[in-house]
């Protein structure tokens, strides 16, 4: 690996193909792309974020067990990233505006269709329907960012974008619990509709141009179908743990892992380029980071939702206002850690969020029946502080770490180092609940077996954040920032 942190050239072994010339981006088109981009960045997490507080209800009305419960969260996450890696590609090579466009489309459809479904099977196949979308979205939205903003904007530009992120996140247990308790769960579907449009039509009306820096390569089916087999034989097996079936399966899952990576290195056109890895550093120790970061932390909000609930007794709106703190810290914290990011190497910056998210995950495993309420918002505010410092330096030194023509397979690397964190994440959880609870609802006859299964999430999370801000350290220095008129840009 080279410790530069950049790129030079094309990669050994991929054809050389004459670059689609970029659009001309004003000052006033920059914030344009920039809302586009906010817009999008907000309907998609605060989705998840929502749904979570809204699992109880939903259980429910459908009588779902524990696992089924998972796997309202799960097949979302699932499908987002089975296609992320595919469309990050697809978009490189036939315009990332258009996947981007159709993405926003699919989603807004999707979130309109879940207020009609009627059974626990249709809900869980909407969802999937609503992660290609999501995918679309998550694999070109930082690209388009990264090739519109130069390297001293870049930093602050996705600092505004996970901003709005996170404030989607901030909104989603608030605007979900209400929601869910005054108007009914499928309520929370409707909030995407009127913002989906409204981005839709925004692209339409006012992004002109289009980014294809890899147009006319050919498409890796190939290395697609073995990627997505792989994630879905794991994440089935860890909805059959401890049966044999399951460990036999995450074991298969895991053998076709490394098989598309080693197919994915022999081919000239790779749809997820796996030399990026070996050859850069920095952007291999920072999507480490990024997966183990959310590996540990994106199963905590929903775990907490339900032992609100469940054990603690509050309804949909007050556990909301309880897990709104950590995203809005975040979403505070976000562009100003994005901004410091521009100024100070974002290892450092990282590595320091990455410490603070270890403490709060530690701070978790204290956590009873009997646990004061201030003390869980203490470790919201300590995760909060923690993820918030992460993310947008972390995403800087990723995107700053490669040239342009690899920006939509960075930023598709990147959705996946976080879709399949997320992934990995609700997989422990719905690990543990077979292993602890097994296929029976949540009721207080299995609240100790739930504090169980929570417990040992929270220790296996903190234990992964340790190992990560390893990774974070270990990431070196990223090339310094071009500055233009000197002929480094």
């Amino acid at each position: 690996m080279t410790s530069a942190g950049n790129l030079s050239g094309t990669l050994p072994g991929a054809p050389v193909k004459a670059l689609a010339p970029a659009p001309l981006i004003t000052p006033t088109g920059k914030k344009i792309v920039l809302l586009i981009a906010v817009l999008s960045g907000f309907i998609t997490p605060f989705d998840g974020s929502a749904v979570n507080v809204a699992l109880p209800i939903m259980g429910a009305e459908f009588q779902m067990d524990a696992i089924s419960l998972s796997w309202i969260a799960t097949a979302y996450l699932l499908a987002a990233a089975l296609f992320l890696v595919p469309f990050g590609k697809i978009a490189d090579i036939y315009g990332r505006k258009r996947i981007y466009l159709f993405g926003i489309a699919i989603f807004t459809l999707a979130s309109l269709a879940m207020v009609l479904v009627p059974s626990t099977g249709l809900l869980i196949a909407v969802r999937v329907v609503q992660g290609l979308g999501g995918a679309m979205i998550y694999g070109t939205g930082v690209a388009i960012l990264s090739s519109v903003f130069p390297p001293g904007e870049r930093g602050k530009a996705l600092g505004i974008y996970i901003m709005s992120v996170y404030f989607g996140l901030t909104m989603g247990p608030f605007l979900g619990g209400v929601l869910t308790q005054y108007f009914g769960w499928r309520s929370i579907f409707l909030v995407n509709v009127p913002i989906g449009i409204i981005a839709c039509l925004l692209v339409l009306w006012k992004l002109d141009g289009e980014w294809a820096e890899c147009a006319g390569e050919s498409f890796d089916l190939t290395g697609s179908v073995i990627y997505a087999c792989s994630l879905v034989a794991v994440m089935y097996g860890f909805s059959l743990v401890p049966d044999p079936a399951g460990l036999g399966l995450i074991a298969f899952g895991g053998i076709l892992g490394v098989a598309f990576a080693l197919y994915e290195l022999r081919i000239p056109v790779p749809v997820l380029d796996m030399r990026l890895l070996l050859n850069n550093r920095v952007f291999a120790f920072s999507n480490l980071a990024a997966l183990i970061n959310y590996s540990a932390t994106f199963a905590v909000t929903f775990l907490l939702s339900l032992d609100l609930q469940y054990t603690k007794g509050f309804s949909p709106e007050q556990a909301g206002l309880i897990l709104i703190i950590q995203p809005a810290i975040m979403a505070v914290l976000s562009p100003v850690a994005g901004k410091l990011s521009d100024r100070i190497e974002p290892q450092v910056v990282a590595s320091a969020g990455m410490a603070l998210t270890a403490l709060g995950l530690f701070m978790l495993v204290l956590v009873v029946e009997s646990t004061p309420l201030w003390y869980i918002i203490l470790c919201l505010v300590v995760l909060g502080l923690g993820f918030g410092l992460f993310s947008s330096p972390n995403t800087n030194a990723i995107m700053s770490s490669v040239e342009k023509r690899y920006y939509g397979v960075a930023s598709g690397m990147n959705g996946t180092m976080r879709l399949v964190g997320q992934m990995f994440s609700m997989g422990v959880a719905m690990m543990l609940f077979s292993v602890f609870i097994g296929p029976e609802v949540i009721t207080p006859e299995f609240y100790p077996q739930f504090i169980m299964s929570m417990h040992s999430a929270f220790v296996i999370f903190a234990g992964l954040c340790v190992l990560g801000i390893g990774a974070s350290l270990m990431r070196g220095k990223r090339k310094p920032a071009a500055v233009p008129g000197t002929g480094r840009e």
